[in-house]
Order: structure tokens, then C-alpha cells, then sequence
């Protein structure tokens, strides 16, 4: 199983309820086709650096998993589908971006 990283950005016209909605969505994808899913960052409410559908900002998720690689094609699938998604990016982590992301991860915990 490889290390991944996605990140992606929902429309901004979500409720926070609709919005931790649609990021458990894709964590519980992920469960069921069998990740381990290590950490999930909301980062909140960003301004876009340019429009995507006529919208300037965005709700930004992070979510670091372990996962076979078959199954990120088929979770950008669904992501591609979603109408609430915006824009994703998914990149596998190497050891050291593994090792790098782990530390980031303590470092919030502790502050």
C-alpha cells in the first residue's frame, strides 16, 4: 500500500453541515474500498488564486491515507462527479514527504 495525500476544494455555497458532509463522503469511499485513513485537515474557507465556475473562494480538505493504487482512480471518479467538489489533487508521498507529513501532524497536535 502506497501513502497519498488529496486535497480538494468545495463550492463555497455549502452549510457546514453540508460541507462536513461531502468530506466524510469521500473518507468513508476510501474506508470501503479498504484505506487507512491517517489524517483529515479541514483548512477552512480560502480565496481562490483564480475563478472556478464563477466562484472566488473555497472550502479546502486534506486527507492523507494509505490505499492500494487502484483505488484513486476510482475515488477521483468521484469526486469528478460530485457536483460540490470544485477542484482535487491527489499525490502519492514518497518516504520523505511520508516522514516530513508525519512530523507536520505532531507539530499541530502539540500546538
Amino acid at each position: 500500500m502506497n501513502q497519498y495525500e488529496t486535497v480538494f476544494i468545495l463550492t463555497p455555497v455549502l452549510s457546514d453541515v453540508q460541507m462536513k458532509e461531502a468530506a466524510d463522503k469521500f473518507v468513508n469511499y476510501l474506508k470501503d474500498k479498504g484505506a487507512e485513513i491517517i489524517s483529515t485537515e479541514n483548512w477552512g474557507l480560502k480565496t481562490l488564486a483564480y475563478p472556478i465556475q464563477k466562484k472566488t473562494s473555497g472550502f479546502y480538505q486534506m486527507v492523507e491515507f494509505k490505499a492500494e493504487p487502484t483505488v484513486i482512480a476510482k475515488l477521483e471518479l468521484q469526486m469528478r462527479r460530485d457536483e460540490r467538489v470544485l477542484r482535487y489533487l491527489t499525490v502519492k508521498n514518497e518516504k520523505y514527504a511520508a516522514a516530513y507529513a508525519e512530523k507536520r501532524r505532531n507539530k499541530n497536535k502539540e500546538a
